[in-house]
């Protein structure tokens, strides 16, 4: 397949920050319009009465119901911080 004719290589090299090699543009060209050749036949695919879907397969919350419940007492949540005073763990200032 050849490159697509459309496809400006050297504007993708530079948002990719790619510098290319005559032969790599060459070879990616073709790669790329290959690319685009196969999304232009999957543009071609009846798909009337497919509902469109985010997933193969349902997907389902499996998380846990969100419920209220009581936290940890505040000496056992302190009970490993390096350094601690009135109730809160001390940090190092790290704005001036």
């Amino acid at each position: 397949m050849s490159s697509a004719p459309d496809l400006d290589l050297d504007h993708v090299a530079k948002l990719a920050r790619l510098t290319l090699t005559p032969a790599e543009r060459a070879l990616f060209a073709r790669q790329l319009g290959d690319v685009l050749h196969h999304i232009e036949q999957l543009g071609k695919v009846d798909v009337t009465g497919v509902v469109p879907t985010a997933h193969a397969f349902p997907v389902v919350n499996v998380w846990a119901d969100d419920a209220a419940a009581p936290g940890l007492p505040v000496e056992e949540a302190l009970r490993n911080a390096p350094a601690q005073r009135e109730h809160m763990i001390v940090v190092p200032k790290v704005v001036e």
